[in-house]
């Protein structure tokens, strides 16, 4: 995370928000047989589902070695990342400029565990019914629609886990250590660009970054 406080500016909730409206993200965790076997921890990518507290909802391959690991509780990140941009120095229309990347990015620390295996068919539809909502209007998905053997089969292979989240670090470098009309420039020309799928969203922020605790 960059270390300017100026891109740190976001509230705790609204960070969690972000986080939530994504809904995925990358899981590190680092301990004995969760590693490549040099101290580095494990990464998992997954799909979850995240409570007002910060209580994340996810679950794994019973073989991921994250899900090996878990013999007991284990300190554990969550990395959520948004739009992201290429930023030209040309685009200010000042001197003195050099490249940077803008990007929005949350960062969930907290503890991983398994849960009860008891307790997975109503995470998988708590997780199922959260994502199919998105498409509405499109009926949802219901777990009726497998067979009960292809189901059972298919749920003895991953395993239920909940994160408990106990810190919240979200950066939005949207170019605010540049004055307002410097920014603005930079936007329209990001904006215009058309070369980057994220280009747009990422200049939408940009003209209107988020204020302190907001």
């Amino acid at each position: 995370m960059h270390p300017n406080p100026i891109f740190h500016s976001h509230s705790a909730q609204a960070n969690l928000a972000f986080a939530r409206k994504m809904g995925f993200g990358v899981l590190a965790v680092a301990a004995a047989g969760a590693g490549d076997g040099a101290g580095a921890p494990h990464l998992s990518h997954v799909p979850f589902v995240l409570d007002d507290d910060g209580t994340a909802w996810l679950h794994l391959v019973r073989s991921n070695p994250i899900a090996r690991a878990l013999t007991t509780p284990l300190p554990a990140k969550i990395a959520v990342s948004g739009p992201d941009a290429y930023i030209s120095p040309d685009w200010y229309g000042v001197p003195d400029q050099v490249p940077t990347w803008n990007y929005v990015a949350v960062h969930l620390t907290g503890t991983l565990g398994l849960l009860p295996q008891a307790d997975l068919p109503a995470l998988l539809h708590r997780q199922s019914q959260h994502f199919e909502a998105r498409l509405a209007p499109k009926p949802p998905w219901l777990p009726d629609k497998m067979t009960p053997e292809t189901l059972t089969g298919m749920m003895r292979q991953i395993v239920p886990c909940r994160f408990d989240c106990t810190k919240i670090d979200g950066t939005w470098k949207l170019s605010q250590n540049k004055p307002d009309a410097v920014r603005h420039a930079a936007a329209a020309a990001l904006g215009a660009s058309g070369t980057d799928p994220g280009a747009k969203a990422m200049a939408d922020l940009m003209r209107a970054p988020p204020t302190r605790g907001a």
